[in-house]
């Protein structure tokens, strides 16, 4: 089983398992898988994650978490 990596038009990389014809971001669009530029492909979910998570850090920094009374 294969994964495809693509991005949203809202910037968000995502990933898939290949075949599946249509995915919701979390931006609320909807959009057909066929229709996007597949940028990577990964042999399993593990790696597909990996990936985007690498993506999302080069668009737009590390993700770091803390709580609301430190911001």
């Amino acid at each position: 089983m294969m994964y495809v990596i693509f991005r949203c038009d809202c910037g968000r990389a995502m990933y898939s398992k290949e075949g599946i014809i249509q995915k919701k971001c979390v931006c609320g669009k909807t959009f057909k898988i066929k229709s996007r530029r597949i940028i990577s492909k990964a042999e399993d979910a593990q790696l597909a994650s990996q990936k985007v998570r690498e993506l999302q850090e080069e668009k737009y920094g590390d993700a770091f978490f803390t709580t609301a009374d430190k911001i």
